[in-house]
């Protein structure tokens, strides 16, 4: 994907960058792929492919949710930081929060902040379910890509989203997962209100994003312990 054709997709879902976002994920893109000599951040380097697999691929969260219209994200296991950096990017109204558990990804995090001079945008080094249990109904929207299968997400995520906000996780194929996670949804006081399936342009792979309703306050059980969700996850 080029710029151009990066540009004219983001139009598609309601997205028009400005010159300074645009300068400001080159400036991304160029640390990803300085830093990734040194530490393991992506499998995938190539310019074209960066901004179609990483941020196009970040971007469509928001053809489920209108990001212009929440205020505080929460990107769980965000690695690179996709998608949290990139939605940091392209709607500066979102106060974010990153976490990662690996400490060398979280200094790559905090260089890309400093040099793109990003403001209202946290970086926590954590375990998602050990900062889950401590900042309970924190956000709008809690987000993760690809990190785990949705019955263990729900259970690390559901707990910091607010009741009436939305968790909304970004995977490829998951109709099994979904049906396998019942009995966390209900659990976990939430239900599925939208499930979107699309093909990236140019490569076609497919891609779903849910979003996900809290409906009422998680139970304090959850998150359980990792050994515990590893062991028996919510079925």
């Amino acid at each position: 994907m080029s710029e151009k054709e990066f540009i004219a997709a983001l139009k598609e879902i309601g997205i028009v960058p400005t010159e300074l976002q645009l300068e400001q994920l080159e400036q991304y893109y160029q640390l990803l792929i300085s830093w990734n000599e040194r530490i393991n951040l992506t499998g995938i380097t190539e310019k074209e492919q960066v901004y179609l697999k990483h941020f196009y691929d970040s971007a469509t969260l928001n053809t489920v949710i209108d990001l212009n219209e929440e205020t505080t994200l929460c990107d769980i296991g965000t690695g690179a930081g996709f998608p949290g950096m990139v939605l940091k990017i392209l709607f500066p109204n979102l106060k974010i929060t990153l976490i990662d558990s690996l400490q060398k990804r979280i200094h790559f995090l905090e260089e890309v902040v400093n040099n793109l001079k990003l403001t209202n945008i946290e970086i926590i080094h954590a375990r998602a379910e050990e900062y889950a249990r401590t900042n309970r109904e924190c956000f709008d929207v809690v987000t993760a890509r690809a990190v785990a299968p949705l019955n263990v997400l729900l259970e690390y995520c559901i707990p910091l989203v607010k009741v009436g906000k939305y968790f909304v996780p970004m995977k490829a194929n998951i109709s099994r997962e979904i049906l396998e996670s019942q009995g966390a949804l209900r659990l976990l006081g939430s239900s599925i209100t939208l499930e979107k399936e699309f093909f990236l342009p140019i490569e076609n792979s497919k891609r779903t994003i849910l979003l996900i309703k809290k409906e009422h306050v998680t139970n304090c059980k959850y998150p359980r312990k990792f050994s515990d969700i590893k062991k028996k996850p919510l079925s």
